[in-house]
This record gives structure tokens, sequence and C-alpha cells, in this order.
């Protein structure tokens, strides 16, 4: 029995869906989808259906592409809307969301809560001396603005901040409320620490990939690890103790398609306990395991 754990499959083609759809049975291991599995409400529909027989237990988090509205139609949901209507896509599918209660881990590596997080970001990954208003004007100096300028609406919410400070302050109070014995797993889309954002080739799309006010979360709330995506530049990382695991797939050219998606399903329980001689070292990209 392993906790297994992917994102950003960005599942979109027939093509893409036939290689999850490939994948064999792993009838007594969990997997965590760490968010921007689908780039459609239907995708996301179709992902869930070929990969619930597949595994005990699926626990998924929304990444920022399935908040996305690209219809026009003043029906389309979006921001709070839409993420209501994706938990209960979920939902029909017996999956695991943000907004169910935490499951215990039963399997090696002994109890852990497993916590899916919804925190969003509010732009506080950028430069200290950049004034927040000047944010999208810095990026697109270097074309790295994000398309959730356009397409992730906060609604009913002002601004995409005042949604993210809204879920860390419920998902705080809701952590801190957990028995203090167990340990945790958090996953959420975005990096909860600055020093984990490492994309080299577009640099000023820092802002877009989380928040300050998680920096020290996994102290916090006794993780022994924590899964996060989005960044499609997968890593293990260690700090204070607590294993980072950035689990992306990411788009086709960026990972070796001969192995098939079944090598890039990271192990995060039981797993290594401390950073050993088999651990990459901070920086470096993790291959397929």
């Amino acid at each position: 029995m392993r906790l297994l754990a992917i994102s950003d499959l960005h599942l979109a083609s027939d093509a893409s869906f036939e290689r999850i759809e490939a994948l064999p049975a792993y009838p007594e291991d969990w997997l965590i989808l760490g968010g921007d599995i689908a780039e459609s409400a239907d995708g996301l529909d179709r992902a869930f259906t070929a990969l619930a027989g597949k595994f005990a237990r699926l626990i998924w988090v929304p990444g920022n592409h399935e908040l996305w509205t690209r219809a026009r139609s003043p029906a389309a949901p979006r921001g709070v809307e839409r993420y209501e209507s994706l938990v209960a896509l979920a939902r029909r599918h017996g999956v695991t969301t943000p907004e169910d209660p935490y499951p215990i881990w039963p399997g090696p590596g002994g109890e852990h809560v497993i916590a899916p997080l919804f925190l969003l970001y509010d732009y506080s990954f950028r430069p200290p001396d950049l004034p927040l208003e000047e944010v999208v004007a810095w990026a697109a100096e270097e074309s790295a603005v994000c398309a959730d300028e356009l397409l992730l609406y906060p609604d009913p919410y002002p601004t995409r901040q005042e949604w993210c400070r809204a879920r860390i302050a419920a998902t705080a109070e809701r952590l801190a409320a957990l028995p203090a014995r167990l340990p945790m797993v958090l996953v959420n889309h975005h990096p909860l620490r600055r020093d984990l954002v490492r994309i080299p080739r577009i640099p000023r799309f820092s802002p877009w990939c989380g928040t300050t006010l998680t920096e020290e979360w996994h102290t916090r709330f006794r993780a022994r690890v924590v899964v996060s995506g989005h960044l499609h530049v997968r890593h293990t990382d260690w700090r204070d103790g607590t294993r980072f695991e950035e689990v992306s797939l990411g788009y086709p050219y960026q990972w070796e398609q001969h192995y098939g998606v079944a090598a890039y399903l990271r192990e995060i329980l039981p797993g290594p306990v401390s950073p050993g001689p088999g651990a990459p070292p901070a920086g470096e990209r993790a291959g397929p395991r």
C-alpha cells in the first residue's frame, strides 16, 4: 500500500487521455492528484472516470487551469461558483476534495492526516521592492504573465489575493483544530514556500506561484511531507526535516513519454524518512520514479 502523487497532467487531447487510461491498476494504493489535471470540467470528469477504478482512493486539489472560465456566456460559472462545481464533480466520483473531511492514511509509514488544500496565491512571491500594481507589467517585460489574469475570476471576491486570504484564514483554522498526535501530508497545487520556486526559464512567473503566508506551515502544522505541483519542474527538497515533493508531469515536451505516466507517479508514503544518498539535492530535477 502506497500513497502516490502526480499533478499537471494537462489532459486535453485523446492521446493524453489514452496515456492515463493505459495505466495499470493499483488496487491497494491511494493517488493524490495535485491540480491542473485537465483543461476543462468535461476533461476532469473523464480523468476521474479513468482513474477512480485503478486506485483505492483519489485525493484531488484544484490547479489554476481547472479554475479558468473560458466560456463568455454570463451563465458560465466563475470564481467560487466554478470551484464549487468542480468539488461537486469530484464527489460524484468518490474523490476526496479540500472541502471534505481529511482522510487518515492507515498504511506503511504510520497514520498520517492527508490534508488537500486550496489556497491560491497573492502575488507576494514578487521582488520585495516591486509594488503590487506593477507586477503584471514587470512580468510582461519577459512574456511571463499568467493566463489567470484573463481566465481565473475571483467572484464574488474583488481580487484573487482577497480570495487567497480568505482561503488561508479558513484553512489555517481548520488545520489548527486537528488533534496534534498525527503528522500530516499537506497537498496544494502551488508551492507553500518561495524558496522552492525555481523556474529559470520564466523567473518572472513567480508572483503566480504561491503566498508567503504559508512559508512556515510545514512546521506549524507538523507536516511530514508537503506535495505541490504547478512549476512543471520535478523536485525533492528538504526543509526543517520535512520533505517537499513537486510532482508535476507537465506538457508532453516536458517529460520522457517512452517511460509512460506510471514512471512519474511519485511515492509520498512510506517514502524516505530523511534526506539520504538517494535523495536529489535541492535544485536538481528529479527524473521519473
